[in-house]
């Protein structure tokens, strides 16, 4: 992960790099809160793919929540911060992504779940553009056990506890793996990028990177 790190630059990702990220996540409809049959936790596991940094003895999951539209996300360990859009599905199927024109935002995923309610709540956004590091930049160096936190519009924050973080090919890519729940009716969250090495010929990254939380506290 330290190499991905240092080797960032902006250089504008095409439309297509988002393909297999968002068309996957069409393709899965509002199934979001289905049990992906997680392992339960552990310090790192390869599946033949790529490595995931994965949490053990993390903190018990809270009760979910009554849903609520989400307003922010931030990872306060990274310094990502941004507002929140709702996105839906495109004319192919596809979810939309944030336009590169708002590469500061973070699109919400209206089909999936509610932060803070029970299922998964997705989310996506640009790591970067031609001309500046965009709002999930930084979020390869989210570790397990660091905080995700969602604003919602009903006043509450929804805190999650990152439990897995991984870059997923682009080749073979799973679904099930990626948006399904890791535990069964537990509130979940899934922050998405671009990630993997950059290929500066085709403009485009080699995978995707999936961070995984789950509701451990409200305030």
């Amino acid at each position: 992960m330290a190499a991905e790190r240092t080797s960032r630059r902006p250089g504008l990702v095409t439309a297509a790099a988002w393909a297999v990220l968002l068309l996957g996540l069409g393709l899965w409809g509002r199934d979001l809160g289905g049990d992906g049959g997680g392992d339960g936790g552990g310090d790192a596991v390869s599946d033949g793919a790529a490595a995931a940094q994965v949490l053990r003895d993390g903190p018990p999951a809270a009760r979910p929540l009554p849903g609520s539209a989400p307003a922010g996300v931030a990872v306060p360990s990274v310094g990502v911060q941004g507002p929140v859009v709702g996105r839906g599905l495109d004319a192919d199927g596809a979810v939309q992504a944030p336009p590169f024109g708002n590469a500061d935002e973070i699109g919400w995923y209206r089909g999936g779940a509610r932060p803070g309610a029970a299922g998964v709540a997705v989310f996506v956004g640009h790591m970067d553009t031609r001309a500046k590091p965009a709002v999930f930049y930084r979020l390869g160096d989210v570790r397990p056990g660091e905080e995700i936190t969602v604003t919602r519009a009903d006043g509450r924050t929804a805190v999650f506890t990152v439990e897995r973080v991984e870059t997923v090919a682009k080749d073979g890519f799973d679904a099930q793996r990626v948006y399904g729940q890791h535990k069964r009716g537990r509130a979940e969250i899934r922050l998405l990028t671009c990630g993997g090495p950059y290929e500066s010929m085709a403009r485009t990254y080699t995978g995707n990177l999936v961070v995984s939380g789950y509701l451990t506290r409200a305030k």
